[in-house]
């Protein structure tokens, strides 16, 4: 979308806040046994080397990144003027990875009408191609805003993303498709990723049904459960992607704590989210990975905090082997951009006070 195209998008909505030695021998000539004094001898037999053991190749490792919420309202709106620069700094981050995955926290349509809520959010189709060009592979829309402008500019948004030929999971046209996971495979590794909604506002309204789109919402724990258990069917390695959360809490709900434990014992080996406006902090309940909140990312205004980054973990198997995070704040344009010294500590000092609070523990066992 051109620089006018954008601004002229920007006019419209003024006002609306917003993861393919043959070893070379002669014959000798063949005795003849009719002939006298002849005999006929089995040649030796070739030494023989014992057969080596195979050795099973090696679990491929994978190195995953992970972002919180973006969208383009406000400040980040102009960004699209330029998609290809529109994360800035932070790209090369989100591109060194064999998998980059983020919520996209947005309708992408200009159509639809206004849902009874405070926050309303939307972006044009040059959204996905900023995604794309920042090295982010698949976003979640499974949250409280991909509905802002009604079925209508869910339908949209789902266009959108086809057309552009962008992967999106955690909504759909019906409920089978909302709770479908993305799958793809990196590197030989079968990835199935879900993308599901804990947040209550409007979730009877913006639930799927067989006729109608909407989000993949956490409360139906019986078809949340039967989608990862049969995502683990079909993949090697299982991510969930929530939006859960109390907004401005760096502590996880009971709720929260509660579907986690059940997506682990369904079998999902990494659990993560979005939704608080802040950070929250990561551990294990037993052999899965959670991380309860990775706060906001590109985002149009300060919120309930400006600490953000970027969720760096190393796969090997089903196993994350190392974790990783590389803290950031939102920056006046808008942009996430990577901090040192005693802004990168007094982050670092947040989430080891929020780590107290979740639950979890350090070690996998």
């Amino acid at each position: 979308m051109s620089g006018g195209a954008v601004r002229a998008w920007r006019a419209m909505v003024a006002g609306v806040t917003a993861g393919a030695v043959l070893l070379g021998c002669s014959e000798a000539p063949e005795a003849d046994p009719a002939a006298p004094g002849s005999s006929v001898s089995a040649p030796a037999p070739a030494p023989t080397t014992p057969a080596a053991s195979p050795t099973p190749a090696a679990p491929v490792e994978l190195r995953l990144a992970f972002a919180g919420d973006v969208h383009f309202t406000g400040r980040t709106l102009r960004l699209l003027d330029e998609p290809a620069t529109a994360f800035g700094r932070i790209a090369p981050t989100l591109r060194d990875a064999d998998l980059t995955l983020l919520n996209l926290e947005t309708a992408v349509t200009g159509r639809g009408t206004p849902q009874p809520k405070r926050f309303h959010f939307r972006a044009p189709k040059s959204a996905y191609a900023a995604l794309r060009a920042a090295g982010v592979d698949a976003a979640s829309v499974a949250n409280n805003h991909v509905l802002d402008y009604g079925q209508v500019g869910l339908r949209d948004t789902l266009d959108a993303a086809a057309e552009a030929k962008f992967p999106v999971f955690g909504a759909g046209r019906d409920a089978d498709a909302a709770y479908a996971p993305w799958l793809t495979t990196v590197r030989g590794v079968r990835i199935a990723v879900l993308g599901m909604s804990q947040v209550h506002e409007l979730a009877g309204q913006w639930k799927p049904t067989a006729t109608r789109p909407g989000v993949a919402m956490a409360f139906d724990t019986a078809r949340a459960t039967a989608a990862v258990r049969a995502a683990r069917e079909q993949a090697d390695l299982v991510i969930v992607f929530m939006h859960w959360g109390i907004e401005g809490s760096s502590c996880p709900s009971g709720e929260m704590t509660s579907f986690a434990g059940r997506m682990s014992r369904a079998g999902a080996d990494i659990v993560l989210g979005t939704h608080a406006h802040t950070l929250l902090a990561d551990g294990w309940l037993g052999r899965t990975y959670v991380h309860y909140g990775l706060g906001n990312f590109l985002w149009y205004g300060d919120s309930k905090s400006t600490d953000s980054g970027v969720l760096r973990l190393t796969v090997r198997g089903r196993t994350v082997v190392r974790n990783e995070f590389l803290p950031a704040t939102v920056s006046r344009t808008g942009q996430p951009v990577v901090v040192s010294g005693a802004a990168k500590e007094r982050i670092e000092d947040r989430i080891a006070a929020a780590r107290r609070c979740s639950g979890l523990a350090a070690k996998r066992s």
